[in-house]
């Protein structure tokens, strides 16, 4: 078997290496491409992919194994003699396949260890800024990535967001930063020493709750794979200072030498912290005088002008903040790109505003987590929610937010435990069920009760605090469900909320 530490480079001898790629999703493909590129022999097994996927890997000239029993995959690969196997992000832990490599001693890489191996392809390598978390990664990578663009460099925000850095660092032009939006799954898989282990410019875990817990096994084994984050980080270990395991997490990292601990939190800023202080974000870490002086960022009205106010949105853009400077953005250049942000769509995204009642598509709350910042930005509230639950309770959730609910309007497969965390915690709340295999017309029903309950100075919140693969291709299918179903059940009408049929509590 070949010694894989020799592999460091683009320009490493990745020829005649025999390599299995167990997915063929949008990471299983580029590392497919990728290593039939590098001139490796490619073996690709999925249990199922799009038709475009299968002709493109016969056209890069992988070898293609699809479907077929356990067994059939086993004897496959097997046949292969692989030397390195790379893991498609969420393939459970005790799979087949994955328990015969340990077995048979075959090393299992991600996606994101390959990519760190060969990110010299275009020249000198781009610097990683790392991004974790349970909730708002995907808003702070964008955030961060479109700063450090406004700032003069090229940046791209990459990793699970949904660009492979595969493609990324195969980029013609180069880049001078890739903001890596990491997952459990990826960071699960990745090491925190040795040459495959990645050492970022600066890194963050936002922020840490329940999710995932039915593929990690435990509360703590997801939290220790979110800290993989910070291994090995350079200048800037970014934690917010409201949730202590993060801090923990940079107290217990082994990080080069000289990296400093940066916080970040909603309250008045220490030295070498990002904050608030009265009506202004600040930040008192990065120049002469921190230790006696706060630096005036932003104001919360300009940012409430914006529809970025929020706490959880203040939390991701200090964080992106911190990120940013650490990578030697100035104040100006700071300014200049959160003042032309955008948020991306299904985060928050108003709707539709019509008869005093706003209509709000947060379909990325995947996670009790991000639901949680999402109800608390409103009240009251008729609160659209269900789907997968990954084997988190949402008793807490619930009972946290009754105060602020009208209604609630429960979708998805997982909507018995639901039902049960209202009839616990909040029986007063009238809920509503929406039971229905044809995806097409779950949305339809969802806003025909919600536009019979909400009233005047209502928000209707699709805030599901659970995956969408249930009933829907994903969150996006989702939020685009529920958009499409407001705009034709409510228009944009001021008084057609006066014809609305009242809903009565029912299971459908």
């Amino acid at each position: 078997m070949r010694d894989l530490n020799e592999l460091t480079s683009w320009n490493s001898k990745w020829n005649e290496l025999a390599v299995a790629v167990l997915g063929l999703g949008a990471t299983g493909f580029s590392a497919a491409d990728t290593l039939t590129e590098l001139k490796a022999h490619v073996l690709v097994i999925a249990d199922a992919a799009s038709d475009n996927r299968v002709e493109m890997a016969e056209v890069i000239g992988a070898t293609l194994a699809l479907g077929g029993s356990a067994e059939d995959q086993l004897s496959t690969l097997a046949a292969h003699t692989p030397d390195l196997v790379i893991v498609s992000p969420g393939y459970p832990l005790d799979h087949p396949l994955l328990e015969w490599c340990r077995r048979a001693g075959v090393p299992l890489w991600t996606e994101i260890e390959l990519a760190w191996r060969l990110r010299d392809k275009t020249g000198t390598p781009a610097e990683w800024i790392a991004i974790t978390g349970t909730n708002g990664k995907t808003t702070t990578a964008q955030l961060t990535a479109h700063i450090l663009s406004t700032a003069g460099f090229r940046a791209g925000a990459v990793g699970n967001i949904g660009i492979p850095v595969l493609d990324a660092i195969r980029y013609p032009d180069g880049f001078d930063f890739l903001v890596v939006e990491l997952s459990s799954f990826q960071l699960h898989g990745m090491p925190r020493h040795g040459v495959g282990a990645i050492s970022p410019l600066a890194s963050v875990c936002l922020n840490l709750a329940d999710d995932h817990l039915d593929w990690h096994g435990s509360r703590a084994a997801y939290a220790e794979a979110k800290a993989t984050v910070y291994a090995n980080t350079k200048i800037a270990a970014v934690y917010n200072r409201s949730v202590i395991a993060t801090q923990e997490m940079v107290e217990q990292a082994e990080v080069v030498d000289g990296c400093r601990a940066i916080g970040f939190g909603l309250d008045s800023p220490g030295p070498s912290d990002f904050g608030i202080v009265s009506d202004l974000l600040a930040e008192r870490a990065f120049h002469e005088d921190r230790h006696n002086v706060a630096v005036e960022l932003f104001t919360l009205d300009e940012l409430r002008q914006r529809n970025l106010a929020a706490p959880h949105m203040l939390a991701n853009i200090l964080a992106a903040s911190a990120l940013t400077r650490a990578a030697g953005v100035s104040i100006d250049a700071l300014r200049a790109g959160v003042a032309t942000f955008e948020v991306d769509a299904h985060r928050n995204q108003l709707v539709l505003a019509t008869g005093g009642v706003s209509w709000i598509d947060d379909s990325k709350a995947t996670n009790v987590h991000a639901a949680s910042a999402s109800l608390s930005a409103v009240d009251p509230v008729v609160w659209v929610v269900g789907g997968l639950l990954k084997g988190v309770d949402v008793s807490p959730l619930v009972q946290q937010h009754a105060k602020r609910l009208k209604a609630a309007v429960i979708i998805g497969a997982d909507r018995l435990a639901i039902r049960a965390a209202f009839e616990r915690h909040a029986p007063q709340i009238p809920v509503f069920e929406v039971d229905s295999t044809d995806t097409e017309h779950v949305m339809p029903r969802v806003v025909e009760i919600a536009h019979g309950i909400a009233t005047e100075g209502d928000t209707v919140l699709l805030a599901p605090a659970a995956a969408s693969m249930d009933q829907f291709t994903s969150y996006a299918d989702r939020g685009e469900k529920f958009a499409a179903a407001v705009h034709e059940r409510v228009g944009g009408s001021d008084d057609d909320t006066a014809d609305a049929p009242t809903a009565t509590p029912t299971s459908e």
